[in-house]
């Protein structure tokens, strides 16, 4: 459960100073609390007095993934990773809408760039783990069709080379 007096503190700061950049706790705080709608908002307006706040952006992305709005979470969350690069909170959340999406591979590069600033993280590691396999069968699969590919392909070209000798 939620601290709802920090809660409450935070929204009368905001209140008491809108110009405040107080609005990114209210907003984290919120997502924490599970009102991702509220912290969206939260967000949102104070994004407009101060749009290259970064964590913000973190929060307004992870809350729009919370919500499943995969798109606008990703354009967020890569806006961050653009001007933060190493940011974790942002890898992760790329990782996790890209796993959403049914894209292992591009899952498994922002979860292992986020295990290489986070080394020995189990989450990350579990994270890892569970794409692995399928990304790896999936190379073995891509692998297999392109070799008995280029093997129909030679059988044809000898076909054609003998009909002609």
């Amino acid at each position: 459960m939620a601290d709802t007096s920090r809660i409450d503190d935070l929204r009368r700061r905001v209140q008491k100073d809108p110009a405040s950049i107080v609005f990114a706790q209210l907003a984290e705080e919120l997502r924490r609390a599970g009102a991702f709608q509220d912290a969206i908002d939260v967000c949102r307006e104070g994004l407009t007095r101060h749009p290259t706040y970064l964590s913000a952006h973190v929060t307004l992305g992870r809350a729009l993934l919370q919500m499943q709005r995969l798109d606008e979470a990703r354009l967020e969350l890569e806006l961050v990773r653009r001007d933060a690069p190493q940011n974790l909170a942002a890898l992760r959340g790329l990782a996790e809408i890209h796993r959403q999406r049914g894209e292992p591979r591009i899952a498994l590069t922002y979860y292992q760039a986020a295990s290489a600033l986070a080394p020995n993280d189990p989450e990350l590691e579990r994270a890892i783990g569970a794409l692995l396999p399928g990304v790896q069968g999936e190379d073995a699969a891509v692998a297999d069709r392109a070799s008995r590919t280029v093997a129909a392909l030679e059988q044809w070209l000898e076909a054609i080379h003998a009909t002609r000798a």
